[in-house]
């Protein structure tokens, strides 16, 4: 008995009836209005040879007949892209003659041992060839295996009962080339699942039909209704079983394949590439003109800019150097730093080349590009080391302006950490650039240079970095030390080593030196997020109350927000408060105005974001520092999106107020530092020394200073899918985001009152594309998400008393978002079907309630001003 693979009768002609369907569509829909098309036609099977020795090793020929295309769904005749075409007109005559080209197919125990075609044959035709051939494939007993068929080397499992065999295909195992790559923050990225199952009836030793069924679903991490799903079907049915040719006599396969057809040859079964041409494509800088209107800065926070600058992104990877350098010598200065985005952040080797061309280090002039260029470097979503070590060059190299250089150090440590997520620590550029920055960092020796390779370093987050950070946050002064400690907030507190702790604790408490407040604000919030035992959160408990004014307040608003947001140290804290029994009133119910809050923006299924906003002031009612943070997350991953800090220091000369017990020397300044998606940026400074600061007080016009500006590529994402049917299908999906955020920083001595405004505006849109590209017809789907939104964060602190009045608001206005689906099916020639659906709604604005104590001062300071409080609460 035949029992290992299945068995074909002799002198018999098998006559099938074969169809092959694909459909796209949204993730959850059902397949009845999805874009798609199938090919049908019969399919005749015969044995040519058995070999004597064994006989489960059979030779059959395989031939393909009656072509038809047609649409995977009714649509009436306006609708329906094939009507009055023949296939010859839709495939082409080539092709069609070719598909119906018999093959020839060596078997050994089910398993397809040899496939025979011709040499000459169009990718696409041998393609869907080989999907006709994998499905003969089968073994008749249960069990798994490595099996060669058009997807690769896949993993196969099978399952046996009776004449019914079920093959399960484990797509993510398939060993095959193919384009593609992902986002480096899994929020930002998109999930896959794909499923492959094959299900057989036998009768009489062979095939009587089979089912097969593919599905690829991709769905957006971060909004995981976005998402779209590829189905291929395929089928093979015996329809009638009659008189066929005889055998052939031979001792070798090859004697009969070359008795048959002298140009046979022996192909593989794995899908080869088809690279599709495009007929009608504009060049680049066709396409640059027609976007380009979008792309001023003013109209940089809008949905439109970031539509613009991810087609652009599309474009400029199917450029050479040459067209893209001829787009930077064509444009205008006012839009060159939307171009130098878009240009690095498509990551070709073209476009690295062309950019670096253009970017001349040396001149001081072009300084506001060779940022753009840097920060886009450092928001890369998959940086490749040859932009690194282009990076680790241009730093040895001559660089005219002193911030680039800073700037340049600072992106590549975003760099060294994205490369080292990726198990890329080890490459020689990683490796080269990680000993320049910690050995460069051990030999400055003045306080600017310490500072850019801290910052480097507070990107990198290296392990072997630690030693050094907790060095300079505990022996060294003020800005540099309260920089080392800020690096390392942002390690992983998992990763920390003990003697991180250790060291937090001697800076909190002082136990080596006088610290400023920030440092050791800093180094409590260290502990106690990195699991803090029982008696550290007693020893800072019982802290409060001996520490500077203003800092008392704020560790004591630090604690209740661990407790109010459940945060880990939470339950220790609440151990701590219970043994603690006189619960101190006295220590507990210190005034101030220094305080700490966080609050959810969103809560969502799939990811949910956070804000956080402290305030720390010095004694006399002056901000030694604001920081507002935004974090977003899902079930496993966290993204920190936006860090704006505002630090000032020596400015109680101004109000000829008395400076805090240990910043009696400290030089007056003030200045922003922020953290957008992971990525520290350079530090802004608003003022440096008194007389910066009083020439900028006197002509203080509260204009904001512009942080950071710009088009970042968020989503990132591009899969090329082999279909077992045949065809290649691939799924994009791009994030952009059009960015502008602006803070500022007004005296009025008069009122005596200070005011900051940090201002965000931002548009995201995402833009999804599913398709299945034959090169006869491209069915597929597009879809678009877009958002525009402002969030404002105002303080205003009035100190003409004590404690001083604070009032913070935060405010989100109302948000238009609108998503849309579009399903197509389309013929070179330009004939196409569409369905289109849209949805637009307006999200309201929101005012986010910070803690009740604040809403009291604000009723008190705007009270004072205007009657505009209303509006608040």
């Amino acid at each position: 008995g035949h029992t290992t693979g299945p068995s074909l009768n002799n002198d018999k002609l098998y006559k099938f009836a074969y169809s092959a369907e694909v459909y796209v569509d949204r993730a959850k829909a059902s397949l009845q209005k999805s874009a798609g098309y199938r090919i049908s036609s019969g399919v005749d099977v015969n044995l040519l040879w058995r070999n004597p020795e064994n006989d489960d090793n059979q030779l059959i020929k395989i031939k393909i007949s009656d072509v038809q295309v047609e649409n995977v769904n009714e649509r009436p005749a306006a609708k329906n892209i094939f009507k009055g075409k023949s296939t010859e007109k839709i495939i082409g005559r080539n092709h069609l003659e070719a598909l119906q080209r018999p093959i020839v197919v060596e078997l050994i125990r089910g398993k397809v041992k040899n496939f025979y075609s011709y040499q000459d044959e169009p990718p696409f035709t041998q393609n869907i060839k080989r999907g006709l051939v994998s499905l003969f494939q089968l073994q008749l007993h249960s069990g798994s295996a490595p099996e060669v068929d058009i997807s690769g080397k896949c993993n196969t499992t099978y399952h046996v009962r009776q004449d019914q065999v079920t093959k399960i295909k484990a797509l993510d195992s398939c060993e095959i080339e193919k384009q593609g790559f992902t986002s480096h923050n899994r929020i930002l990225d998109v999930s896959t699942k794909a499923t492959s199952a094959t299900v057989y009836v036998l009768e009489d030793s062979f095939i009587k039909s089979i089912k097969a069924e593919e599905n690829y679903v991709m769905l957006l991490n971060s909004r995981r209704k976005t998402g779209a799903k590829i189905v291929s079907k395929q089928r093979l049915e015996l329809k009638s079983v009659q008189a066929g040719p005889g055998l052939i006599a031979a001792k070798q396969v090859a004697g009969v394949v070359k008795t048959l057809d002298s140009s046979y040859v022996a192909v593989t079964l794995v899908a080869e590439p088809v690279k599709s041409e495009c007929k009608k494509c504009p060049s680049l800088s066709q396409h640059w003109q027609s976007i380009k209107e979008h792309m001023h800065p003013e109209k940089l926070s809008k949905a439109e800019a970031a539509r613009s600058f991810l087609s652009f992104i599309q474009n400029i990877r199917k450029a050479t150097k040459e067209e893209i350098l001829k787009i930077f010598r064509s444009e205008n200065k006012e839009l060159l730093p939307q171009i130098v985005d878009a240009v690095t952040s498509a990551q070709t080797p073209e476009s690295l080349e062309a950019v670096l061309e253009f970017l001349d280090f040396k001149d001081a002039s072009t300084s506001v590009l060779q940022e753009r260029f840097l920060y886009a470097c450092g928001f890369a979503s998959h940086p490749s080391e040859m932009l690194l070590k282009s990076l680790t060059v241009k730093f040895k190299g001559d660089i005219a302006n002193e911030e680039i250089r800073e700037t340049l150090v600072i992106v590549m440590g975003a760099l060294i950490r994205k490369l080292c997520d990726r198990e890329g620590c080890k490459l020689p550029a990683v490796v080269e650039a990680k000993r320049m920055i910690l050995n460069r960092l051990e030999q400055a020796r003045k306080d600017e240079n310490v500072r850019m390779y801290l910052l480097a370093l507070k990107n990198a987050l290296l392990p072997e970095a630690i030693p050094v950070l907790l060095k300079y946050a505990e022996s060294e002064e003020g800005p540099i030390s309260n920089l080392a400690a800020t690096a390392l907030q942002r390690y992983n507190p998992s990763l920390l080593p003990k003697e991180v702790k250790e060291t937090m604790n001697r800076i909190y408490h002082q136990n080596r030196k006088v610290h400023e407040k920030t440092v050791r604000t800093t180094a409590a919030a260290i502990i106690l997020n990195s699991n803090p035992s029982y008696m550290e959160v007693k020893n800072i408990l019982l802290s409060i109350g001996e520490l500077p004014l203003e800092m008392n307040k704020y560790m004591l608003s630090m604690i209740q927000d661990i407790l109010h947001f459940e945060m880990p140290a939470s339950k220790t804290i609440r151990r701590v408060l219970k043994d603690m029994l006189a619960h101190n009133y006295d220590r507990f119910s210190k005034m101030g105005s220094s305080s700490a809050y966080s609050g959810y923006i969103t809560r969502g299924p799939d990811i949910s974001s956070t804000y956080s906003l402290d305030i720390l002031y010095s004694g006399s009612g002056i901000l030694r520092r604001s920081n507002m943070n935004i974090h977003i997350f899902d079930r496993n991953t966290e993204l920190h999106a936006s860090q704006v800090v505002i630090e000032a220091q020596g400015l109680e000369s101004i109000i000829a107020a008395t400076p805090d017990e240990g910043e009696e020397n400290l030089d007056s300044f003030a200045g922003m530092s922020a953290i957008l998606f992971d990525v520290q940026l350079r530090p802004v400074t608003f003022f440096q020394g008194y007389g910066d600061l009083m020439s900028k007080m006197l002509s203080a016009t509260g204009d904001p200073i512009n942080v950071v500006k710009g088009l970042i590529l968020l989503t990132d994402y591009l899969q090329e899918i082999q279909l077992q049917s045949g065809p290649r299908a691939s799924a994009e999906f791009l994030g952009g985001l059009a960015i502008d955020i602006s803070g500022g920083m007004e005296f009025s001595l008069w009122y005596r009152e200070s005011k900051t405004n940090v201002k965000n505006r931002v548009a995201v849109f995402i833009a999804g594309n599913t398709e299945v590209d034959s090169f006869f017809m491209k069915t597929g789907m597009d879809t678009t998400v877009e958002v525009e939104t402002a969030l404002d964060f105002i303080s205003t602190v009035q100190f003409s008393q004590y404690p001083f009045l604070v009032c913070m608001q935060m405010d989100r206005v109302e948000t238009p978002f609108r998503r849309s689906v579009t399903k197509y099916e389309s013929l070179p020639s330009g004939r196409r079907y569409t369905a289109r659906r849209g949805k637009a709604e307006l999200l309201a604005g929101n005012e986010y309630p910070l803690h009740q104590e604040n809403s009291n001062m604000c009723r008190t300071v705007l009270g004072t001003k205007s009657d505009s409080s209303s509006n608040w609460f």
